[in-house]
C-alpha cells in the first residue's frame, strides 16, 4: 500500500470517530459582563447607603472657625488723687475678688474724717440747745408768757450749752494751730528737700497748699469761737427777755416761730455735717484700690508718685468668665437653637470642650460697624452675612484657665 493510501485510511479513521453518536454536549457558563452588572449594582447601593448616612452625620451639627475666646474686662482706677505707696500685685498675677491691688497714702484723708466729725458733734451740740428753748418758747406762749422760776432755769441752760461751745471752740482753735504748725514745719522742710532736688516740686506745692488750708482752719475756728462767744452774750440777752416777757406778751408768738426756725436749721445743719463725716469716711477708703472680681492682672499702668482720679491703674481678666463668641454663617441657623450642645476645639492647645447656645446676636456683625454697608445705591451684590453666637462653657470645663480672651476656637454646634 503506498503512503498516499495509508494517510486517506486515517483520515477516514478520525472523522468517524468525531461523528459518533456518543459525544457529550458543551457546558454553559455565566458570562463575565453580568458578574460586572452586579458588582456595579452592589458599588452603587453601597454608595447611596453611605451617602444617606454620611448626609445624615452631617446634617446633625453645624461648624465654624471663625470664633473666639471672650471676656468683660474690669479696668480699675483711683476714685480719688493721692501718693501712692504701695502696690501689691505684678503683671499676670491672679488674684481674688477684695484683694488689695493698690494704695494711697491715707494721712489727709484721716484729717478729713477727724476734722468732719469734730464739725458734727458740734452741730448736734448747737441743734440740742436750740430744741431746749423752742419748748420753752412754747410754754411762755401758751401761758401767755408769765415770768417764772422755769422760764429762768431753762435760760440759764442755754447760757451754760452756749458756754460748753465757746470752750469747743477754743478747743478746735488750739487743734487747727496745732496741725497748722506741723503743716508749716512740714513746708519748711519739703523746701529744704526741693532745693536738694530729692522731692518732685508737686509735693512741696502740695505741703504749701496744706499749710495755708491749716492756716485758715486756724482762722475759722477762731471765727467759730467769736460766733460763740456771741452765742453766749445772745444767750444772757435771753435771760434778761425772760425776765421781762410778761412786758412784751404781744410779741411771745413770733419769738416762738423765729425759735423753731433756728432749731429746723439746727437740725439741717446736723445732716449736712453728718453727710460730710460719712463723705470723708468714703474717701478713706478709697484709698486702697480692692480687685472688682477674680482674675489675672495686666495692663499694670501704676506710674508716677500720685495718681488722680479717674486714672486708671490696671486691668483685671476674669478668666472664670470667658464665653465664646462664634460667628456662623446666617444660612446656617435655620435649626441653632440656644440650648443645644457644643463642642469646640482650642487652637492653642488642641483640647476639646464643652458648652451650649446661650444666645444668638441681634443683629450681623456690619451692623455694628463704623460705617455700615449701604446696599441702596444700586450696586447690590448678595454676601453671605455672619451672626455672632455666644456659647458658654460648661462648668469646670475652663478650670485651668488656659482659655484666654481673643483665642481661635473651632465650634461645633449639634443642632439634632
Amino acid at each position: 500500500m503506498s503512503d498516499l493510501e495509508t494517510v486517506n485510511s486515517s483520515s477516514s479513521i478520525s472523522n468517524t470517530t468525531e461523528e459518533s453518536p456518543t459525544t457529550m454536549p458543551p457546558v454553559a457558563y455565566p458570562s463575565r459582563r453580568s458578574y460586572k452588572r452586579w458588582i456595579m449594582v452592589a458599588a452603587v447601593v453601597v454608595l447611596l447607603v453611605g451617602g444617606i448616612f454620611w448626609w445624615h452625620y452631617l446634617s446633625g451639627f453645624e461648624t465654624t472657625d471663625d470664633a473666639q475666646v471672650d471676656v468683660h474686662l474690669y479696668p480699675v482706677s483711683a476714685r480719688l488723687s493721692g501718693y501712692v505707696q504701695a502696690v501689691h500685685v505684678q503683671d499676670n498675677q491672679y488674684v481674688q475678688e477684695g484683694a488689695t491691688l493698690v494704695e494711697i497714702d491715707p494721712k489727709d484723708y484721716q484729717v478729713a474724717v477727724a476734722k468732719a466729725q469734730a464739725n458734727l458733734e458740734t452741730a448736734e451740740a448747737s441743734a440740742r440747745a436750740l430744741n431746749i428753748d423752742v419748748p420753752v418758747t412754747s410754754v411762755d406762749t401758751s401761758s401767755q408768757l408769765k415770768f417764772t422760776s422755769s422760764d429762768i432755769e431753762n435760760a440759764k441752760a442755754a447760757i451754760a450749752s452756749s458756754e460748753k461751745q465757746v470752750a469747743a471752740a477754743e478747743a478746735r482753735i488750739l487743734q487747727a494751730e496745732a496741725e497748722n504748725v506741723k503743716a508749716q514745719d512740714d513746708v519748711q522742710r519739703y523746701h529744704l528737700l526741693l532745693a536738694k532736688d530729692e522731692v518732685p516740686k508737686q509735693i512741696y506745692d502740695h505741703a504749701v497748699a496744706a499749710a495755708q488750708t491749716e492756716t485758715a482752719a486756724v482762722a475759722a475756728a477762731k471765727a467759730e469761737a467769736a460766733s460763740a462767744e456771741q452765742n453766749v452774750l445772745q444767750a444772757r440777752s435771753r435771760l434778761i427777755e425772760a425776765i421781762a416777757r410778761h412786758e412784751s406778751a404781744q410779741a411771745g408768738p413770733q419769738r416762738v416761730a423765729s425759735t423753731r426756725s433756728r432749731a429746723l436749721s439746727a437740725v439741717a445743719d446736723v445732716r449736712q455735717k453728718r453727710a460730710e463725716f460719712d463723705q470723708a469716711q468714703l474717701n478713706l477708703g478709697y484709698t486702697k484700690v480692692l480687685a472688682p472680681v477674680s482674675g489675672e492682672v495686666t495692663k499694670k499702668a501704676v506710674v508716677g508718685l500720685n495718681v488722680d482720679p479717674g486714672e486708671q491703674l490696671l486691668t483685671v481678666v476674669p478668666l472664670d468668665q470667658v464665653w465664646i463668641t462664634a460667628n456662623f454663617k446666617e444660612t446656617q441657623l435655620r435649626q441653632m437653637r440656644p440650648g443645644q450642645r457644643v463642642k469646640f476645639t482650642c487652637d492653642s492647645n488642641g483640647r476639646s470642650y464643652h458648652g451650649r447656645v446661650d444666645s444668638i446676636a441681634g443683629a450681623t456683625g456690619p451692623v455694628f460697624s463704623l460705617l455700615p454697608p449701604e446696599n441702596a445705591t444700586g450696586n447690590y451684590v448678595k454676601i453671605v452675612q455672619r451672626v455672632p453666637v455666644k456659647i458658654v462653657l460648661d462648668p469646670g470645663e475652663n478650670r485651668d484657665h488656659q482659655l484666654r480672651p481673643g483665642m481661635n476656637i473651632v465650634a461645633k454646634v449639634y443642632v439634632r
